[in-house]
């Protein structure tokens, strides 16, 4: 993941995370409230984050989780395409509709806060391989 951060980015990726970072949604708005300045202690998220040639609208980069909000405007076979490629680069992808996360914020912090906890290793790992 290391080199991932390090890559350089393309301009236009990078100029478009920038965009949407300024112009964010609602929705977008009220987790990322939820999300930010480590709300959920050991797990740092990052908003409009590229995964080339996509930025996705969340990611912790520990938990190898990316959180998309979907509007009225998704479809799904462009959603699956994309969501596809993401999970092909080691991610595991959560999406929400922007009315669920408007309407039940605190069930949707939730559900990130136990997918973040259930992805990321275990902070003991047993010397020996066995399970925790």
């Amino acid at each position: 993941m290391e080199d991932r951060q390090r890559a350089k980015l393309p301009t236009d990726t990078l100029r478009r995370a920038r965009s949407l970072r300024a112009s964010a949604t609602d929705a977008q708005r009220v987790i990322w409230r939820g999300l930010r300045n480590n709300q959920l202690p050991g797990f740092k998220f990052r908003r409009q984050y590229p995964i080339p040639p996509y930025v996705v609208d969340f990611v912790c980069l520990t938990a190898m989780l990316v959180i998309e909000l979907d509007g009225s405007q998704h479809s799904y076979q462009t959603d699956l395409t994309r969501t596809r490629f993401i999970e092909s680069q080691g991610f595991t992808v959560f999406r929400f509709w922007d009315n669920e996360v408007l309407q039940q914020t605190d069930a949707v912090i939730e559900a990130i806060w136990n997918a973040c906890r259930s992805a990321a290793p275990h902070p003991n790992p047993s010397p020996d391989g066995r399970g925790a």
